[in-house]
């Protein structure tokens, strides 16, 4: 336990030294020197709390946030000294606010517990004592025997001991490791791929040496030594050997592995960036605003401290009748009282700074996540599968994406190929009811019709069955165990049979020769089989040229049933035509054009007949290469091009990776809105420009620039100056830019500048052959350069999660491999075109609701506490208060906290289909531009000057000694205080009603709601003699000041001239200066066309609210000749699905004078 809490406080490394010794089945030496390592258990964890550390952390993370720390200092500055008000007007909205959020985070996290505990958990086998016991995945330890079976994913990295195979070899995929969908081979030594039982595992004595862990999935470095009959026999272990976690068993019945890496030492978990607490620029901005606005309290405080002294400076106001000071008073120190009082007025005027707003902010996050969920737009309703959202700290940032960094395969594609079309000796063919057809014959021809394939037909479609890398599964595996290896061909039907291939590419070819006729039927040993319509054909493999990036092909040589010596190749047109001498290659060539135009990827076929003196020169030439010590890679690819020439071309095949639906449309809505796509892929350079191009990434006519096989920082950099040249020159083009893994290196070692550049000028960029950890730092180049563009990485699989954790807003699909990515992402779709109402309408909705919440609250909090300040020049800076301490706690929680929050979770500018179908909306709220220092200063500024009419309209209203009440009985303190907090609460309440332009029955309800639970509280709260208060001295005031007719005209006099002028001025800015979301808004009713004035008064789609006003100012504007009453009174239809409750100004036809007050016309208003 001391050490589990040691590792946990990183104060016990669980390893020190270079390499780690793993004794199988942890058998360790019963003599001699032995010490014992350390290593991690298997366990994964993607959450940030634990039940130990949740509360620390939890607050150590709030109390960073500017407010929450102002907060708690003056809450101790109220319990040291004496001050105006008391500490609970401080700390009890610091309470609520968090708690509030710590529950809000913990819950979040928990579901992460929840999602991490279901892995591990999941059982698997192990070998324990002489036998096979389950376990769950969490209690794997290093040195445990693990039993994986068919379409299991690994557990933990294991070496491959054994399989059942005889000769130890398994069949695995990566796909949501590093995107290749691709059967890759392992293998394990001889010496223990005979344990192929329980027992025989138990009896085995082998040690394993290897590397510490570290992150590269394509790097492992050991040595197994395997005892046997008292001789130690050490054999090398390489990446072939390795069975890394997430990988998935494929083709196989079984394996036995050990696990050398477990949990988070892992290679997959190792590629996850460290989980770190992202920040919205939106928060950034709030903590900007409050640095500003503790500014201006500063300021208040130090000047009304300032001026008191100036006061006090006459002895008639220093120590005044009818307050003495008592002899402690007068001899303390001028320093501490200075201090003393400047700390009391801070604390009179800290309500400038609004501790609510971040518990609002939370709520509105928390709550408005919900309606992600709930969005049946984003439901997938094959997979079952709906929208998740694992943190809503980001929801606004989905409106601010600039980049989208996306994963290839299973995000744009489906992971599935098909084949389409092919040509044969120059004539196309296209594949009907599995029959090839030649263009232009007709799909419902009767059979006989259709010719036989005979010669070059037959030829290249043996071509496609035996060049390959393909592997076979067969749905009863068992009946091959111990017979003929093809045995099925008599067992049972071949359409048993399931392929495995080395690219999805191979895998389509196979599947659609088999349908056609031509069937591979398997292999053993170096002996392939086909069947030619039913007849059996075995052909014996000579060699196999591998296939590698520089000649961009693959071939095998084959001895024919008749003895004869043949070479089969496919590959790129590029790779292939070159080298032909026969066939009809111009045919072909136009042919493979057509294809690629119809964005399918290309293979051209090819073969080369050998007499038997050309095979022997060949087979020797081979051998040398293969055997060679020195240079073996460079005599091998002389030996390759002098075997594949003078080739006789066959044909090409067009096969087509489906994308998944309306990825094209996603892709290019979001670069109408500005944003700029990149993919990342571990895929083959071909294959990521081909789906590039289908998928509209990549246009046609685009120029593609490629920094490809850079070998040295030279090289590399040479490349970027000639791409940057050719942008310049070419400036009218738009540009593409492919670049792989290994130049990627090279140029963010010394050259990141120029890249960036080079980038930046690139419509689109195309990044191939990534491991996991450079696609995060490709994020990361974009993230941190000057510009500090948003940037989003969505993904599906385990390759993704670095990169997902590294965007300032990661996106994970449920796809089909695994849950890693969604595991550690921020939200989660089931398909890639979700990502397009994502961004535009939640993420636009998200933004501009929570940017008006955060000015609406920093006004709202001017308004409240400003009339404090300037009631301090009329009483003398005594600190005495202007409200009473309960409206002081309850303003924010209480009186103005609800109708914000409905607002900001139900505010609607512009409908979702019209943001859909105009992605140039996005624009407008790109670059945080609601937010901006003009905005911020305009609603500073607009709550100033409110506040000052409330403040000197009440003032001046009651004026010197002026009695309000009937019976000559003047107004006092209080009552003053309670008129100017009435008037403050009705003006901002209803500034947000003007601002709002979707209104439900629930705005209806908050807004007018709060306003009259105000009064009700107030009516309560001072009717009454509270026994617990020490004070009574709100007892009858507000009655008093309800009862004077006086105090209601000056309550709706102040309403008015606060809130005229800001009709006045978006009236005049709506009509002369429209932004696009304004033009916009008039597309979501076409039932009825509205001029931009009267969009105003109508709220969205609300009633049309003529007046004289509107007729005024469009006969200013010259919209429409006097006299002329072009505005109908009717109501609009509603395309949002009901009537909707609208605040409109009134005024009747015979009133010659402006409106004053506003009223609701539509008394039935639904959600």
């Amino acid at each position: 336990m001391l050490r589990w809490i040691r590792q946990q406080l990183g104060f016990d490394p669980p390893h020190q030294s270079e390499t780690r010794t793993v004794y199988v089945a942890n058998r360790f030496p019963q003599h001699g020197h032995y010490i014992p390592q350390r290593f991690a258990d298997n366990r994964i964890i993607s959450s940030k709390y634990t039940i130990w550390n949740f509360v620390p952390k939890n607050l150590f993370e709030q109390f960073r946030r500017i407010a929450n720390f102002y907060f708690i200092i003056i809450f101790l500055v109220q319990l040291m000294i004496d001050t105006p008000t008391s500490p609970v007007t401080s700390g009890l909205p610091l309470f609520f606010v968090i708690t509030v959020t710590a529950i809000k985070q913990g819950y979040e996290d928990w579901l992460r517990h929840k999602a991490d505990n279901e892995v591990n958990g999941a059982p698997v086998f192990v070998v324990r004592s002489g036998s096979l016991v389950q376990t769950r995945s969490k209690n794997i330890r290093v040195g445990d025997i693990v039993r994986v079976a068919k379409d299991e994913t690994f557990p933990a990295d294991l070496v491959l001991l054994s399989s059942d195979r005889a000769d130890g070899t398994c069949h695995i995929t990566t796909a949501s490791l590093d995107g290749e969908t691709n059967l890759k081979t392992h293998y394990s030594v001889a010496e223990t791929a005979v344990c192929q039982s329980v027992s025989r595992l138990e009896s085995l004595q082998a040690v394993v040496e290897c590397q510490q862990p570290e992150a590269d999935l394509y790097r492992f470095v050991g040595r197994i030594t395997v005892t046997q009959q008292g001789e130690e026999i050490v054999r090398p272990l390489g990446p072939e050997n390795l069975l890394l976690r997430g990988a998935r068993l494929k083709n196989t019945k079984e394996i036995f592995g050990v696990a050398v890496y477990t949990g988070m030492e892992s290679k997959m978990a190792l590629n996850y960036k460290c989980k770190s607490q992202k920040r919205s620029a939106v928060e950034k901005s709030m903590n900007t605003f409050l640095i500003i606005y503790l500014g201006i309290l500063l300021f208040e405080a130090v000047l009304s401290t300032i001026l008191k002294y100036a006061w006090q400076a006459e002895d008639k106001w220093d120590e005044p009748f009818y307050n003495q000071k008592t002899e402690q008073e007068r001899n303390s120190s001028p320093i501490l009282k200075f201090i003393s009082d400047f700390l009391a007025f801070l604390v009179l005027y800290n309500f400038i700074i609004p501790i609510s707003l971040y518990v609002t902010v939370e709520m509105q996050k928390f709550l408005g996540s919900f309606f992600i969920c709930w969005d049946l737009d984003l439901y997938h309703e094959e997979s079952d599968q709906k929208a998740q959202v694992n943190t809503s700290d980001l929801n606004e940032e989905l409106g601010q994406v600039e980049y989208v960094f996306t994963d290839k395969t299973g995000t744009l594609t489906e992971n599935e190929m098909q084949f389409r079309e092919c040509s044969i000796n120059g004539t196309k063919y296209r594949e009907v009811n599995g029959k090839l057809v030649p263009e232009g014959m007709s799909d419902d021809s009767p059979d006989g019709s259709i010719p036989q394939l005979i010669g070059e037909e037959l030829l290249f479609l043996k071509a496609v069955s035996l060049c390959h890398t393909v592997q076979i599964s067969y749905d009863q595996p068992d009946c091959l165990v111990g017979g003929d290896p093809f045995s099925h061909a008599n067992g049972f039907s071949s359409n048993h049979m399931e392929y495995y291939a080395s690219s999805p590419d191979e895998k389509a070819l196979v599947e659609a020769a088999k349908r056609i006729g031509v069937a591979f039927s398997g292999s053993s040993g170096d002996t392939l089989e086909i069947k030619t319509f039913g007849k059996s054909e075995k052909y014996k493999l000579l060699h196999v040229l591998e296939f590698d990036a520089d000649r961009r092909r693959m071939s095998v040589i084959l001895q024919t049933p008749s003895g004869g010596q043949v070479l089969f190749t496919k590959g790129a047109e590029s790779a292939i035509l070159p080298f032909s001498t026969g066939g009809e290659i111009e045919k072909t060539r136009l042919h493979v054009d057509e294809f690629a135009l119809k964005g399918l990827r290309t293979l051209v076929v090819a073969c080369r007949h050998f007499s038997p003196e050309e095979y022997i020169d060949v087979d020797r030439r081979l051998n040398s290469a293969r055997t060679a010590l020195q240079q073996r890679e460079e005599r091998l690819q002389e030996a390759f091009s002098y075997i594949e020439r003078d080739l006789q071309l066959l044909g090409a095949t067009g096969v087509e990776d489906k994308l998944q639906d309306k990825v094209q449309e996603t892709i290019e809505a979001l670069r109408l809105a500005g944003i700029k796509v990149w993919v990342l892929t571990g895929d083959k350079h071909e294959t990521a420009v081909s789906v590039s191009l289908s998928c509209g990434h990549f246009h046609r006519t685009m120029n593609i620039l490629e920094l490809l096989q850079q070998r040295s920082d030279n090289e590399c950099a040479e490349q970027l100056r000639r791409l940057a040249r050719r942008i310049k020159e070419d400036h009218v083009i738009q540009h593409g830019l492919v670049v792989d893994g290994a130049s990627l290196s090279l140029a963010l070692r010394e050259h990141e500048k120029l890249f960036m550049e080079v980038c930046k000028n690139c419509s689109a960029v195309l990044c191939c052959r990534m491991a996991p950890l450079q696609k995060a730092k490709v994020v990361r180049l974009l993230k941190t350069s000057p510009e500090k563009p948003i940037t989003l990485a969505i993904g599906d699989g385990a390759n993704d999660v670095s990169m997902i954790q590294e965007a300032h807003v990661g996106i994970g699909i449920m796809g089909k491999e695994g849950r890693q990515a969604v595991r550690n992402s921020d939200y989660a779709i089931a398909r890639f075109r979700f990502l397009a109402k994502l961004l535009l309408v939640h993420g636009h909705f998200y933004y501009i609701r929570i940017a008006t919440l955060v000015q609406y609250f920093f006004y709202k909090n001017v308004c409240f506490i400003t009339p404090q300040f300037l009631y301090q020049f009329f009483c003398l800076f005594s600190q005495q208060t202007l409200y009473d301490s309960v409206y002081l706690t309850l303003y924010n929680i209480c009186f103005t906290s609800l109708p914000i929050l409905v607002y900001s979770l139900f505010e609607q500018l512009v409908h979702p289909h019209v943001l859909q179908t105009k992605p140039a909306l996005y624009r407008d709220i790109s670059k945080n531009a609601l937010l901006s220092f003009r905005t911020f200063l305009y609603w500073t500024l607009l709550g100033f000057c409110h506040a000052f009419v409330f403040f000197f309209g009440s003032y001046i209203l009651m004026g010197e000694d002026t009695t309000l009440m009937g019976n000559g009985q003047m107004f006092g303190n209080w009552t003053f205080g309670t008129l100017v907090f009435t008037v403050m609460v009705i003006t901002v309440t209803l500034k947000l009603a003007i601002e709002t332009h979707f209104w439900t029955w629930m705005n209806h309800f908050v807004t007018w709601g709060s306003i009259a639970f105000y009064f009700i509280f107030s009516l309560f709260y001072g009717g009454i003699i509270w026994p617990f208060l020490h004070t009574q001295d709100m007892y009858f005031v507000f009655v008093q000041l309800l009862s004077s007719g006086s105090a209601w005209f000056a309550i709706i006099i102040i309403v008015i001239t606060c809130l005229f002028p800001d009709v006045v001025k978006k009236v005049f800015y709506r009509h002369l200066k429209p932004t696009s979301t304004q033009k916009s808004q008039s597309l979501s009713a076409p039932a009825q066309t509205l001029s931009c004035v009267e969009s105003l008064c109508c709220y969205q789609h609300g009633q049309s609210g003529c007046s004289r006003l509107v007729c005024f100012l469009e006969q200013m504007t010259g919209q429409c000749p006097a006299g002329d009453n072009h505005c109908p009174a009717s109501s609009c239809n509603n395309r949002w699905g009901g009537p909707r409750r609208l605040l409109t100004m009134i005024m009747k036809p015979d009133e010659p004078t402006p409106p004053r007050g506003f009223k609701n016309l539509d008394s039935s208003s639904e959600l």
